[in-house]
């Protein structure tokens, strides 16, 4: 979320003076002044199209929602209500703001496995209704990728709402070579199953969670336009039995790609059920939740409650007291201090961090 910004001085107008001008890159709105209360009041405005200025110094984003203790989001939160610290230093805001219209960028992350055979259907189907529901054609976009040991883009970014529903009814389940049902994979090979080498039949039957994460997050949402909201809509049940990338490697090119993680814990009790707290983890760690629908309903619930959280999003930004250019990664932290609001238990849900922009180049 840092953006390197540049000064630019207006030579040619003598009269009126100094303005600045500038793209939003990456910086999604310009700062605005609240008004402040001791308790939360009028509705921040949302916006729907902004500028930033652009001034030799690095400003960080950070998208955050806020939920009563029944869950409820909050939409009336104002400057005052918080404070910010990076790395347990406080933070001077230059932007609050709610986003309401700023275009998505989604990834929806399929994992088709040995473990999801009877669950895929439902998972196709509601994902089906979420597209319809959420893509807007002029302005969102969405890609389509399923997974197993190895990931496979079954459609690109796209906002073609016929595509995107093409993809997930073409995503599928196919057995290893071997494969004969339950979870059992014999010798040879399965009629109507194309035989494959021993390597691949173990990628086949595996589950490389991680790996599917950092590709996405690396190779489609990087690739995203700028002045979007990022997020993956990962199904699975969150049992990697393979793969070459860890947890925190997944998390880090999540972060680094701006991407929030919105997990829906889905499995088979066939094969061990659903491991909540790694979901839990991956999702809160970029600043996203998880979900864990038992039926089909709730399934469809878990589907809108994302769609409800992307649309009631605030954005803060600030231009940090540490300006060094050294890549690390620095802590977030987003507090409530209004009393009112911290007898109510609200619960802030924010990534956890970023990394500072280097002057070395990006390793991949």
């Amino acid at each position: 979320m840092l953006r390197k910004l540049g000064l630019v001085l207006a030579f040619g107008v003598l009269c009126a003076g100094f303005f600045f001008t500038g793209d939003a890159e990456n910086v999604f709105a310009q700062s605005k002044s609240v008004t402040p209360t001791p308790t939360p009041s009028q509705t921040p405005p949302p916006i729907i199209d902004d500028e930033v200025l652009k001034i030799d110094t690095e400003v960080v984003n950070v998208l955050f929602t806020a939920q009563d203790r029944n869950r409820r989001l909050l939409t009336n939160l104002t400057q005052n209500d918080i404070k910010l610290l990076e790395d347990g230093v406080p933070q001077e805001l230059s932007t609050f703001t709610r986003q309401v219209d700023l275009p998505l960028s989604l990834s929806i992350l399929i994992d088709v496995s040995v473990s999801q055979q009877r669950t895929l259907p439902d998972e196709k189907d509601a994902a089906i209704s979420f597209l319809e529901s959420v893509v807007r054609p002029s302005k969102d976009e969405v890609a389509v990728l399923s997974f197993t040991g190895e990931t496979t883009l079954e459609q690109d970014m796209t906002s073609n709402l016929t595509r995107l529903r093409r993809a997930v009814e073409n995503v599928k389940f196919v057995p290893p070579s071997g494969y004969i049902g339950g979870g059992v994979v014999v010798g040879g090979s399965v009629p109507g199953t194309p035989p494959i080498s021993g390597r691949n039949q173990g990628i086949q039957g595996s589950t490389a969670i991680w790996d599917a994460i950092w590709v996405t997050s690396r190779e489609v949402l990087g690739q995203a336009p700028e002045r979007t909201r990022r997020a993956i809509i990962l199904l699975t049940d969150g049992q990697n039995t393979s793969g070459q990338k860890r947890l925190d490697d997944a998390v880090d090119a999540a972060v680094r790609s701006e991407a929030i993680i919105y997990s829906i814990g889905i499995g088979d009790r066939y094969y061990g059920g659903v491991d909540k707290g790694t979901l839990n983890k991956v999702s809160e760690r970029t600043g996203g939740r998880a979900f864990f629908p038992s039926d089909e309903n709730e399934l469809r619930q878990a589907f809108d409650q994302i769609q409800e959280e992307m649309r009631s999003q605030y954005l803060i930004a600030y231009e940090p007291s540490n300006q060094n250019r050294d890549g690390s990664f620095r802590k977030i932290e987003i507090e409530i201090v209004n009393p009112q609001l911290k007898n109510d238990k609200v619960k802030l849900t924010h990534r956890q961090g970023y990394f500072a922009r280097s002057d070395k180049p990006d390793k991949k």
